[in-house]
């Protein structure tokens, strides 16, 4: 199983840096996990003009990406538990996640994804959300290979 995940976001080394790896090291275990944070001087131009425009630089970013199962972050997206979660992974080898940057997706864009999915009705910041992304990838593959760590 191949796990990509693309962020609109500047490379940073802090402590979110730090937990995601824990957690990529973790979940090499059971898929292969890349990360791919797209941040480019098109995207910080058009961020600085306005929502529109940054959020067609990200489609644009991402357009090429989109090969598998598409699954992108969105507020509004479906609301799924953890045990539901999982199984997402045992139909798809090759499974793509999208977290858009600080303007989120064109409605265009959100069409094409496989599934929308909100990880919580709360607002977080993209890096706290990134996180969450993680434990649940990590859990959902330690349902499938039938490790005790979801209890």
């Amino acid at each position: 199983m191949k796990i990509n995940l693309y962020t609109i976001e500047k490379q940073r080394r802090d402590a979110y840096h730090t937990i995601c790896t824990q957690y990529r090291k973790m979940i090499s275990k059971y898929a292969v996990l890349e990360e791919h944070n797209i941040f480019n001087k098109k995207i910080s131009a058009a961020q600085n003009r306005d929502a529109a425009t940054a959020q067609a630089s990200y489609s644009e970013a991402f357009s090429p990406y989109m090969k598998g199962y598409n699954v992108l972050l969105h507020p509004e997206g479906k609301l799924i538990d953890t045990p539901n979660f999982y199984k997402y992974f045992d139909i798809n080898t090759n499974l793509n996640f999208f977290i858009g940057g600080a303007y989120g997706f064109e409605k265009a864009f959100v069409g094409k994804g496989d599934l929308v999915l909100s990880l919580s009705k709360l607002t977080m910041s993209h890096k706290i959300a990134k996180i969450v992304l993680y434990e649940q990838i990590y859990r959902g593959l330690t349902i499938l290979h039938k490790h005790p760590y979801h209890k």
